[in-house]
């Protein structure tokens, strides 16, 4: 697969998004724990466990009402801690890896990422991915419309490099809506079975062109 551009999905394509939401937990545990003296592990513990059970939507308010301190003004303030704390992130090896042999290809490299503005670049910066990357998107800057799966942002990468769109290779790990659209228009696209969607499944039309289990098995397809 002949590459021009490079462009990365963030959340769990580049780093493991778990480890954001536990730094998240961390931050929202600290601060219940020292308002209301409750163990700071165990709400953490309970947040996890929550997670595993009912999913991400449901944790802060069921964490709450379990330690009898549920109430809007709470729940509002463990999601703003949630989204506002300094995430304890790092970029993992195989990730440095991958930029840095590309960046020293001169290959320009890409991240478009969905999801909260403020929370995004958080991560974004924790991670240190400026020093490798030419441009970063974050979809919602541009409207929330302009998420994945559309290719408002792709688009502006193409222009931007005044490529073909088959000259651009996009690596992410959602199926459900990473790739569906813009392989219509013929943008290259490669899936990292990892993160919480690696076991999805959807029609054909959603798949990506190549499924690899690793970012490192990249050297071995993408010839510049």
């Amino acid at each position: 697969m002949k590459v021009k551009v490079l462009v990365f999905d963030l959340d769990d394509t580049l780093y493991n998004e778990i480890e954001y939401v536990k730094s998240g937990f961390k931050s929202v545990s600290s601060y219940f724990a020292n308002t209301y003296d409750i163990n700071e592990y165990q709400f953490y513990m309970d947040c996890l466990d929550i997670l595993q059970t009912k999913g991400r939507g449901e944790v802060f308010d069921e964490v709450l009402k379990k330690y009898n301190i549920f109430s809007y003004k709470n729940l509002k303030k463990a999601i703003s801690l949630y989204r506002s704390h300094n995430p304890n992130i790092i970029l993992p090896t195989e990730s440095i890896e991958i930029l840095q042999y590309y960046k020293n290809k001169n290959i320009p490299l890409y991240l478009v990422t969905d999801g909260n503005k403020i929370v995004q670049a958080k991560k974004v910066e924790a991670l240190g991915l400026k020093e490798y990357l030419k441009f970063i998107y974050i979809t919602h800057r541009y409207g929330k419309n302009n998420a994945k799966p559309s290719t408002y942002c792709f688009e502006k990468i193409a222009k931007r490099e005044k490529v073909k769109y088959s000259d651009i290779v996009y690596i992410g790990d959602n199926i459900n809506k990473d790739f569906v659209n813009i392989k219509k228009l013929e943008f290259r696209t490669i899936r990292i079975l990892q993160g919480m969607f690696m076991n999805s499944c959807r029609e054909i039309n959603y798949h990506a062109e190549v499924t690899l289990n690793s970012l490192l098995d990249i050297k071995n397809l993408l010839k510049v």
